[in-house]
């Protein structure tokens, strides 16, 4: 323990606290999306559960991942298809893979329930049971845990380091995470923004999961959106937001 407080090691869980909180935010978003399929009374409940439960099992993956790395990153199967298709599957690759496709699935489902004109209040969705949602976030922390986790071992090799960054990051993500909520629930037509951002991060995950397999397509290998991408297209989206809730302000006005 005393190995945490040296000041190389205050400097580096400072830096992964840092890098914690900048890759999560895709995380945070989709657990504040994800908690509203709960009963509305139980939602922050789910939320402090989901993430939690999911801060523990980071630390149990970071044991798993610094003590069995190779094993995530051996060849489990591939395919070799001369000019049409090519690739070699790992563990890790295919849960990243999962992951994209699973929540580009999610956000589509739910921009197609937003986009049905029914005025009968039965139409809204039921709520799923509080352990499926917390199920789901648990899970979906986990797979977003890789990056966070690999980028920390890229900076230390110091374990209480890098468990107590997970610590950190999680606590400020359940205080963060009821704000986000709060802001969606009272700001509704942001959540369509919140899950076209969800949808590209599906696409950002499919891309590093391409990437971790060596997949190509038609000759063409599959290159990685970098988190830079990612954020210069989150602002670009945020931008047209914004420009159409003013330009739509006008419209209102004038007519």
């Amino acid at each position: 323990m005393a190995e945490l407080f040296t000041i190389e090691n205050l400097i580096t869980l400072g830096l992964l606290t840092l890098l914690q909180a900048v890759l999560g935010f895709d995380n945070l978003l989709y657990i504040s999306l994800e908690s509203k399929n709960a009963p509305e009374e139980k939602r922050a409940m789910v939320r402090n559960w989901g993430i939690g439960l999911a801060i523990f099992l980071r630390i149990a993956l970071l044991f798993i991942l610094v003590s069995m790395i190779e094993m995530f990153q051996e060849p489990v199967f591939g395919f070799h298809f001369t000019g049409i298709a090519e690739g070699s599957f790992n563990i890790h690759s295919m849960i990243v893979l999962v992951g994209g496709v699973f929540i580009m699935y999610t956000a589509t489902k739910e921009i197609l329930h937003m986009m049905k004109l029914e005025d009968d209040d039965h139409a809204e969705a039921k709520p799923k049971s509080v352990g499926m949602v917390i199920t789901w976030i648990v899970i979906m922390n986990l797979v977003f845990s890789f990056d966070s986790i690999l980028s920390a071992m890229a900076l230390t090799d110091v374990f209480m380091v890098m468990a107590a960054a997970i610590v950190i990051s999680g606590l400020l993500m359940i205080k963060l995470s009821g704000t986000v909520s709060n802001f969606l629930q009272k700001n509704r037509m942001y959540e369509v923004l919140g899950l076209f951002i969800l949808f590209v991060v599906g696409i950002m995950l499919l891309t590093e999961g391409g990437h971790l397999a060596h997949l190509e397509l038609f000759g063409n290998e599959i290159v990685p959106m970098s988190k830079t991408t990612f954020y210069f297209v989150l602002g670009i989206l945020v931008l047209v937001d914004i420009v159409q809730g003013r330009y739509q302000k006008k419209i209102n006005k004038e007519s």
